[in-house]
């Protein structure tokens, strides 16, 4: 079963709770306080890069013969999207940019170009996935409705198709997006009358999306429509499937805890911080992979901070390591291929019935709880993990000892950022 008791898991005081809370309170608010004009240039040169690329791509494709000039243009069409979805478009209507107070880059008006609508997205996001991270029952975007990605997601026989489910949401992903704000909005949906305004607002943008880019760009080709139409295509096929592997490993990887229902009820702001960072997973990204990303390589920190501007994220993230590390708590990071080959071991395990699945469901590697450190009290003693002068020894510590109980071992701490691996 998933984490009841964040308390009980984290193996952290009250106090130990609180003062972590400040400290991270601390950081949103140095951060705040410096944020001023070199963080409005960069999100203008961003737009305006993206803005050029867009052009220069389209150029590339529709004056050129040459099959090389037609697939570097596709690949810098692809580039232009990921940006403007990922890097401007996620982080405009997250807010991180309304403090400069632009009418243009405000999250109330970004509109970005995809089949879904921003509006939508930002209640299922924003707030569903966000305020509810990684809580089964509550936070839609835990296997966005068609995968089950935790033992607490009760098996179903479809499961069996899931890996098919998965590739299918990969390659369509803006769709499967759309679909999924516009079933969130309708499940709060006071109304019939509201369900079905919300119904054609969506069918609006998807035939003006797709207007624009199957039928507006061919016919401004001419002759060469074919070109610009399979270009676009194939453009829009990349940008969807390198945004499924951002998404994907910034929430799915093992590390990337689950919670239940119980642990809401009167949940502290210090409790709150906590989950985001015990339920979100980073992956390794120098400054053109992290830009590309849109800085979600920066999970845990985004999670945190949501509305904070993500070109502040590596900085942040220097400081939310160092948190981990003097709280010993897990910070869950990996290279990109490792952390997307963990969340694709638990798609095709779980689409197998529980009773074919060797690991408990309080340790399994994309499951736990607080119930898996229990036996530590009955279970023979073994010499503990030696943490490093000055730490305390809490939660990375135990799943070390726990490790180290299985294997009747003394081992030494993992390096920062190494996590525990259950098996």
């Amino acid at each position: 079963m998933a984490i009841s008791d964040i308390k009980e898991y984290a193996h952290l005081t009250a106090e130990d709770l609180e003062a972590l809370s400040t400290e991270l309170n601390g950081i949103r608010r140095d951060v705040t306080e410096s944020l001023g004009a070199a963080d409005a240039t960069y999100i203008r040169r961003t737009i305006a890069f993206q803005r050029a690329l867009d052009v220069a791509a389209r150029l590339m494709i529709c004056a050129s013969k040459a099959p090389a000039v037609w697939v570097l243009g596709v690949t810098a069409l692809a580039g232009a999207k990921i940006v403007e979805n990922m890097e401007i478009g996620h982080n405009v209507s997250h807010g991180q940019w309304d403090w400069m107070n632009d009418p243009e880059i405000h999250s109330t008006t970004w509109e970005w170009d995809m089949a879904g609508l921003s509006s939508q997205w930002r209640y299922s996001h924003n707030y569903r996935h966000h305020v509810f991270n990684n809580v089964v029952g509550m936070d839609d975007d835990l296997g966005f409705g068609v995968i089950r990605i935790t033992r607490d997601q009760p098996w179903h026989p479809g499961n069996l198709a899931q890996p098919l489910r998965n590739l299918l949401l990969a390659i369509t992903f803006e769709w499967g997006i759309a679909l999924h704000g516009l079933h969130s909005v309708n499940e709060h949906a006071g109304s019939a009358a509201e369900k079905t305004n919300h119904n054609r607002a969506l069918l609006g943008k998807v035939v003006r999306q797709s207007l624009k880019d199957y039928l507006a760009f061919p016919a401004l080709s001419g002759r060469r429509w074919w070109r610009t139409l399979t270009a676009g295509l194939a453009a829009n096929l990349l940008r969807n499937l390198w945004s499924y592997v951002v998404i994907f490993c910034g929430h799915f990887p093992d590390g990337a805890e689950k919670f239940t229902l119980v642990e809401l009820e009167h949940e502290t702001r210090a409790e709150w911080y906590l989950r985001q960072m015990l339920g979100s997973a980073n992956f390794h990204a120098g400054p053109v992979m992290a830009f590309m990303s849109g800085n979600l390589c920066y999970q845990i920190e985004h999670h945190l901070f949501p509305d904070l501007p993500s070109n502040r994220y590596a900085e942040i993230s220097t400081k939310v390591r160092a948190l981990c590390e003097k709280y010993d708590l897990p910070y869950t990071t990996g290279s990109l291929v490792r952390q997307y080959l963990l969340t694709l071991r638990t798609i095709h395990k779980l689409a197998l019935p529980d009773r074919f699945l060797r690991a408990t469901s309080d340790d399994a590697p994309e499951t736990a709880s607080e119930l898996k450190f229990r036996s530590l009290t009955t279970a023979p003693a073994v010499p503990p993990a030696v943490p490093r002068p000055g730490r305390r020894a809490v939660l990375r510590t135990l799943h070390i000892d726990r490790r180290n109980r299985r294997r009747g071992t003394r081992q030494r701490i993992d390096p920062p950022g190494v996590g525990p691996r259950r098996v």
